[in-house]
């Protein structure tokens, strides 16, 4: 249990004279740019990922047992290959260890954005304490997703620990999302959602389960080119569409229902509600991302897999889902079925930044 002098310490570098709210907008700015922080290091760790730059930084938390990396071989001991595991076979390359090194610098900022996101939602222990506590979560988490990042750097890149490391992001994301909905919750119960057919939160689930699917079929495939790589040794992008498995096709295939299922759920959300609606915004978002989504995968496999579509790929992937279950829990709340907090002191229909 968290003892008293942490709460002090949390009170104290908080303010106490905010309205219920102030306390609301602050908390969901911070909570959205860490959110859209989130979302940038997926990003940088596909290009990470798809650069194979991952060993960039042979140890960790330093970079070659530097705090700032080199930027030259010559600034490495004569014996950097027998030292560094995993690194012996490769020349130094500045250009894939600063890409690291930026993702982990990346990573940190992270950590302090959570940090105070933490602090904003020290007001709602007593408005609803969930939140603080998910938050809590969120901070924790974050802090296991770091020591996995360590594990993944002495694991020489296994990809089950690379597939772990993006799977916990993933729940950090959803998390977040989901912390950051609570905490608003007396405004969207306030959405009028009453010319939606009853029907449609049961499809986004499903719609919901299907993107968890293509991603973890994705994520095999990954693992697949790992191996096609690590036993060719060199082998072109061009031509590892020979050596996939069949759960690339079936990957290939499923796109297909996604599409038509997501553009089901945009095309109803945007001809039933009204402009300037928050959900409409969402549902013109999510039809835009599921089709530029499934071009970047065409183009992945159409044009051999070129390094710089896959973290697109990725990221698309990711704000999908993310799109999907901000739809989902805010029609839990506009239903009335989320849990009931204290009200705010007004109302509105939609969510600004500040």
């Amino acid at each position: 249990m968290l003892s008293s002098p942490f709460f002090h310490f949390l009170h104290a570098v908080t303010k106490s004279n905010m309205t219920e709210s102030d306390i609301s907008a602050r908390f969901r700015r911070i909570g959205l740019i860490t959110i859209a922080a989130l979302y940038f290091l997926i990003l940088v760790g596909g290009i990470v990922r798809a650069s194979g730059a991952g060993m960039g930084c042979p140890d960790w938390p330093t970079c070659f047992g530097r705090l700032i990396p080199p930027t030259e071989e010559s600034q490495l001991p004569p014996d950097y290959h027998e030292k560094y595991v995993g690194y012996g076979d490769t020349q130094f390359n500045p250009v894939k260890t600063w890409t690291e090194y930026v993702n982990r610098l990346v990573g940190v900022s992270i950590g302090v954005l959570i940090l105070m996101t933490l602090l904003r939602s020290v007001p709602y222990r007593k408005l609803d304490p969930p939140v603080f506590y998910l938050s809590l979560a969120v901070l924790m988490l974050v802090g296991f997703q770091g020591w996995l990042g360590s594990r993944v750097v002495a694991s020489d890149l296994r990809p089950i620990m690379i597939t772990a490391h993006m799977v916990t992001a993933f729940l950090i994301v959803m998390l977040l999302i989901h912390t950051v909905s609570r905490s608003q919750q007396s405004h969207l119960r306030r959405i009028d959602t009453s010319a939606l057919p009853p029907k449609l939160r049961a499809v986004l689930l499903v719609a919901m389960g299907m993107t968890l699917l293509q991603v973890a079929m994705g994520t095999q495939i990954r693992e697949a080119i790992d191996g096609i790589t690590n036993a060719n040794e060199v082998l072109e992008r061009n031509v590892w569409r020979e050596h996939f498995p069949i759960i690339f096709y079936v990957h290939r295939s499923f796109s297909s229902l996604i599409l038509f299922t997501n553009l089901w759920l945009a095309w109803n959300l945007i001809r039933r509600l009204g402009p300037g609606h928050l959900l409409r915004g969402f549902a013109y978002a999510l039809g835009t991302l599921v089709v530029v989504a499934i071009s970047t995968g065409v183009s992945l496999d159409r044009l051999g897999f070129p390094a710089f579509v896959q973290p697109v790929h990725l990221l698309l992937a990711n704000l999908i889902f993310g799109c999907q279950f901000f739809l989902f829990t805010a029609l839990r709340y506009a239903n009335g079925t989320g849990s009931v907090a204290r009200s705010a002191t007004h109302s509105y229909t939609s969510l600004p930044l500040k």
